[in-house]
């Protein structure tokens, strides 16, 4: 076992000498380029999703691959089992392949044979992953007797870290003023027990040489290893992807800093700790091994440039088979959407409007309810409805933010008790407050009554009976409908008056967004009698990644808030009057009711009903048995998915579906997003009556109406961002369940409250989805396509954006997903190398 040589002095700077500027420069330069590639991870209650690889989004899609596979052994297209199973089982075809080469033109132009394909697909990459000087240290051939140093030094970064951020969970709360860094070498003097994993039980000794601060870690680090300055972003990215987890997590304060205009330097700490790491270990070694392991890192790291390059043209191959696993599916989608024909004639005014959340969870639903009633015109629009909140439910503290990641809130949104009269009532909304905060902070006492040492055994003794109320839901769900969170603490009968508003908010600013929100949905104009907002919600239980199943349009909260808001600031009268004077009539009869969508049981529920006017009311109660039909037949569709029988009566089907949704023990309660691959930015004829089997996000878009292209440019700035977060969150844990996916969600262990979860209780912090979201035990249930943009406009317009926009170009040209419009003729066109080029496939 090696023994600990004395630690140098950590010099206060770097070496002073007539470049020392331009040195500096460079190690801070590169430092920033590494945490810069980083993208950020949301906490549990606001989980959103994420690409993983956002921050690296403006290089070729096969050169990140090469980087991950390199720098971090990380899989970002699909693996070579998974696509070799799809060319077994005729997933994918020879003509999928085919195409897959043809619009690849570097493809053509080497020796990519069909039969040398199929061969890449039996064998594993070749190019090697560049090592870590930790990794180079630990030789001790003992060392399988201990914990490997890498897993080790993750393990107590992790820890240190979860003890840091932890602001809600833990009881005693750490000394944060001076930073994460100084925290860490706190912490490890105290941790007596780190030396004795790794196999360095004298390592206390070296500790009080570290360097005092992360500017020091940085400089001092990168001058011992003597690295050329060339690869010096590219090493501390590897030394990051090391704790990912914790990364991403420093990459979500930043990046909410940067919403708030300010700065955070977190991550740049992080990257200090992990480097100081390795210098920590520098002199657990003898003389000969320590040369032999800078000498050994210096020549890997001088062939990065041309690894990278081996590995970039040897996953040449991986990138066909991608594109022709996607091929298979779109061949698909252009015949589907080839059948449908724009309205003939002059069509009846709807009688009712349902606009839905883009998720591709309500299209089944708007096709069953099209079905169901042909009175009813179903819109899509992103699920925050245009309003930028944040929400703050009456008598908390929880204010959260009701829009996309992307944005930061710009209006409050906060809630009063109004009866049916329509007039607020403050005593109800004093006693509301009270009620609440009394019951909470009961509840509160009572968690807090079972976790002090010595406490649980009594605490059980004295709950006796107490604790079979909740046993007996655990062991026997029930069928009871989906009950809001929000209204948690409140008395049940206050409940139905306690109402979401844009409370405070002058007339001609409630005016200017309801204008600006009817205009961006097409409803500016003929509107219907009864007109509903319809957010959505999952209901589950015992789920820590439950926000990952809501709205995330929403910031992985429901849109309920949202959806009712707008509706009673349009059913306001000085608001409608105001909007009238602009133009915008929206007609005495017509009535604006939010909704919400839950996702699990396929249920519709109506709010605010009691405001209506009788005639308003009667509409809703006659829309009620489509609204029921439309629920069985989507329930129906999904149960062969859930393992249910779709044949049983629907009153058991939706009990059976309420009871999974009630279930602690449940680990699918349902699939969420799985299996997204398409977003469509047209008018609804163009998917009207086709089967998308869920997997199309629908943003309704008339052309003809944006003269201008100002609302495509939202459209294609937003939400198409939006969804590629989406789909590349599902498409990373697929490909890397390991690395880019949480693990098993039967072992996961919240860590601070929110932060996010360990898979056991250690390792890094994990991002990402549960294998459970993705595979249902013996098949992936999502398959890894990039996301197909199908819109129907001008080719100058989209082109146009893209001109403007690099973020937006680069997702296109760099490959990281498909854009498709509809021709003048009718004709699906795709986007590639500037070009707008035919469709292979009959029909298109």
């Amino acid at each position: 076992m090696p023994t600990l040589a004395p630690f140098p002095e950590a010099p206060a700077a770097a070496p002073a000498h007539a470049g020392h500027a331009a040195w500096q420069a460079r190690v801070e330069s590169a430092c920033a380029q590494a945490c810069q590639a980083i993208a950020p991870a949301w906490p549990l209650d606001r989980a959103i999703a994420v690409n993983p690889h956002w921050e690296r989004a403006h290089l070729p899609l096969r050169r990140v691959a090469a980087r991950m596979a390199v720098l971090g052994r990380i899989q970002v297209l699909a693996p070579r089992s998974l696509l070799r199973q799809a060319w077994q089982q005729g997933r994918i075809q020879a003509a999928d392949l085919a195409h897959a080469r043809a619009q690849l033109p570097s493809a053509l132009a080497a020796p990519w044979t069909p039969e040398r394909l199929q061969h890449i697909l039996e064998t594993e990459l070749q190019t090697p992953q560049l090592p870590l000087l930790i990794d180079l240290l630990d030789q001790d051939p003992q060392r399988h007797t201990r914990l490997p140093w890498r897993q080790a030094i993750t393990h107590q970064v992790s820890q240190t870290c979860a003890a840091y951020f932890d602001t809600r969970q833990a009881d005693w709360q750490p000394e944060r003023r001076q930073g994460l860094y100084a925290f860490w070498r706190d912490t490890l003097r105290h941790d007596h027990g780190i030396g004795t994993l790794m196999g360095l039980p004298g390592l206390g000794r070296a500790l009080g040489a570290l360097p005092a601060t992360r500017q020091d870690a940085e400089r001092w680090v990168l001058e011992r290893l003597q690295l050329p300055p060339a690869v010096w972003a590219d090493y501390l990215e590897a030394v990051l992807l090391t704790v990912n987890g914790w990364a991403s997590w420093c990459a979500y304060l930043r990046w909410q800093a940067g919403l708030e205009g300010r700065a955070d330097e977190h991550l740049r700490e992080l990257l200090a700790i992990r480097l100081a790491w390795g210098a920590l270990l520098l002199d657990g070694q003898d003389d000969a091994a320590t040369r032999q392991a800078f000498a050994t890192l210096q020549q890997a790291w001088r062939q990065a440039p041309a690894l990278l390059a081996q590995c970039e043209d040897e996953l040449h191959a991986d990138e066909i088979w991608q594109a022709a696993l996607e091929a298979g599916y779109q061949r698909e989608l252009a015949a589907r959407l080839a059948g449908a024909r724009p309205p003939a004639g002059a069509q009846p005014a709807p009688q009712v409007q349902a606009a839905f959340c883009i998720d591709v969870r309500s299209e089944p639903l708007r096709r069953a309810l099209e079905s169901a009633h042909p009175g009813l015109q179903t819109l899509g629009f992103a699920g925050f409805f245009g309003l930028p909140v944040a929400y703050t439910p009456l008598g908390t503290a929880a204010r959260r933010p009701q829009l996309p990641g992307l944005l930061a809130p710009a209006l409050e949104l906060t809630e009063q008790i109004i009866p049916a009269t329509g007039a607020p009532d403050p005593a109800g909304q004093d006693a509301a407050r009270q009620a609440r905060h009394d019951r909470l902070a009961l509840a509160q006492q009572w968690l807090g009554a079972s976790r002090w040492p010595g406490a649980a055994f009594s605490f059980v003794e004295a709950a006796g009976v107490g604790y079979l109320g909740a046993l007996g839901q655990w062991l026997r769900p029930s069928a009871a409908p989906r009950a809001s969170d929000d209204h948690a603490g409140l008395p049940t009968r206050l409940r139905p008056l306690c109402r979401p508003g844009l409370h405070g908010l002058a007339l001609e600013d409630k005016v200017a967004l309801a204008a600006r929100v009817l205009q961006a949905m097409g409803l500016a104009q003929g509107l219907a009698p009864l007109v509903l907002f319809v957010g959505h919600g999952s209901q589950t239980r015992n789920n820590a990644q439950a926000a990952a199943l809501d709205c995330g349009a929403c910031c992985g909260q429901t849109g309920e808030a949202n959806a009712r808001a707008l509706a009673r600031l349009l059913n306001e009268d000085a608001v409608r009057a105001a909007l009238a004077r602009q133009g915008i009539a929206i007609p005495a009869d017509t009535w604006f009711v939010g909704a919400l969508h839950n996702t699990t049981t396929d249920e519709i529920e109506g709010f605010d009903l009691d405001l209506l006017p009788g005639a308003a009311r009667a509409r809703w109660q006659a829309l009620l048995p489509a609204l029921q039909q439309a629920g069985a037949q989507v329930r129906r569709e999904r149960a062969p998915r859930l393992g249910l029988d779709p044949q049983q009566a629907p009153e058991r089907l939706l009990a059976q579906l309420r009871r999974r949704a009630n279930d602690g023990a449940q680990n699918r309660p349902e699939w969420g997003l799985a299996g997204n691959a398409a977003f469509l930015i047209a008018p609804r004829w163009r998917s009207q009556g086709v089967d998308l089997q869920g997997r199309s996000f629908l943003h309704d878009y008339d052309a003809r109406q944006d003269p201008a292209g100002a609302l495509l440019e939202q459209l294609m700035t937003a939400p198409m961002l939006v969804t590629h977060w989406i789909n590349w969150q599902y498409h990373a844990s697929t490909c890397d369940p390991e690395r880019l996916g949480s693990g098993n969600k039967l072992l996961h262990n919240v860590v601070g409250g929110h932060i996010g979860v360990f898979e056991g209780n250690g390792g890094d912090l994990r991002i990402g989805l549960s294998r459970q979201s993705l595979h249902d035990g013996t098949r992936w249930v999502h398959e890894p396509l990039r996301l197909t943009v199908a819109i129907d406009a001008p080719a100058a317009a989209i082109e146009r954006v893209l001109g403007a926009h690099a973020v937006v170009r680069q997702l296109v040209d760099n490959g990281w997903l498909h854009l498709w419009r509809w021709a003048e003729d009718g004709r699906l066109r795709r986007y590639a190398q500037g070009q707008w080029q035919d469709l292979p496939w009959a029909g298109a």
